[in-house]
């Protein structure tokens, strides 16, 4: 026991330093967000400011006369209904096509996967350019329907890499006594494996709702007024013209955290149940 020392308080040493390599750019922006401005251009800087203020949270959900809060406030809603959208195609679709891969046989269906796998994996700067002339050939730009559309072409890959895994894990026993109860392919996966599977539904789900919710590079070059505009460009566009607002963009950031957050927290156990897979034969 006594030899196991030294190595339990590597562990601890560890577990903090990257306790406070993960929380402290949180807590750093949550400080920011309650300082006043001439707190936060100290030199040297005072880690802990003597005075706070709620003033920027008050400003961001109430000051209507505010073109960048209005404009935050529209952005939030823009993503929210971007991100439900975008998760509930996704699921639909990549769960059925995860379905198929993990049940169906058929030729090349392995390369298939990895075909999927690797178009998630493509780096958006490399695609930009053909997306955007499609789009604006469509007529679709500055409009939320083909960021749904845009987000969807990442995250369905990804739903359905982890569904087809997931998949896979259910007892065949299921399927098959639906089948001599007379249920087709569809009838099986609607009645029988989507409520087995609800765990892994909703973890997947609880994935695509962030990766849709913290997407900043298509909402940046597809989307240019207020009608489409999503939080993560909201929240940079939090400067003026010769002043950056950084106590108004960490607040900004905390509120635009906070839906996540929640979700997590709320959906934890069957987030946790989804992630440690299906039921086993």
């Amino acid at each position: 026991m006594y030899k196991n020392k030294p190595f339990i308080m590597l562990q601890y040493i560890f577990a903090l330093v990257v306790t406070i390599c993960t929380l402290g750019p949180f807590i750093w922006m949550f400080i920011t967000s309650i300082a006043y401005t001439e707190d936060l251009t100290k030199v040297p800087l005072d880690w802990m400011p003597e005075r706070v203020t709620w003033q920027r949270y008050i400003d961001i959900f109430t000051d209507s006369g505010n073109e960048v809060t209005s404009t935050f406030r529209q952005a939030m809603v823009n993503t929210i209904q971007v991100a439900l959208a975008v998760t509930l195609l996704s699921l639909i679709i990549g769960g059925i096509a995860a379905y198929a891969f993990a049940r169906l046989k058929f030729k090349f269906r392995q390369n298939m996967i990895y075909v999927f796998l690797f178009t998630y994996m493509i780096p958006p700067v490399v695609i930009v350019l053909p997306l955007y002339l499609m789009v604006s050939n469509l007529n679709m730009l500055d409009s939320k329907i083909s960021l749904i559309l845009l987000n969807a072409t990442f995250i369905i890959p990804f739903v359905i890499w982890i569904m087809q895994s997931y998949f896979r894990s259910i007892s065949k026993d299921y399927e098959e006594a639906a089948a001599i109860d007379g249920c087709n392919r569809f009838q099986t996966l609607w009645h029988i494996i989507i409520p087995v599977a609800r765990s892994g539904f909703i973890a997947t789900g609880i994935l695509a709702f962030l990766m849709s919710w913290e997407e900043f590079f298509y909402a940046l070059i597809f989307t240019s007024s207020l009608e489409a505009k999503t939080i993560s460009v909201a929240i940079a566009e939090f400067s003026g013209r010769h002043l950056t607002d950084y106590g108004m963009t960490a607040a900004g950031g905390i509120v635009a955290s906070i839906p996540p957050i929640l979700i997590a927290i709320i959906f934890r156990k069957f987030l946790i149940a989804g992630l440690s897979g299906g039921v086993k034969e």
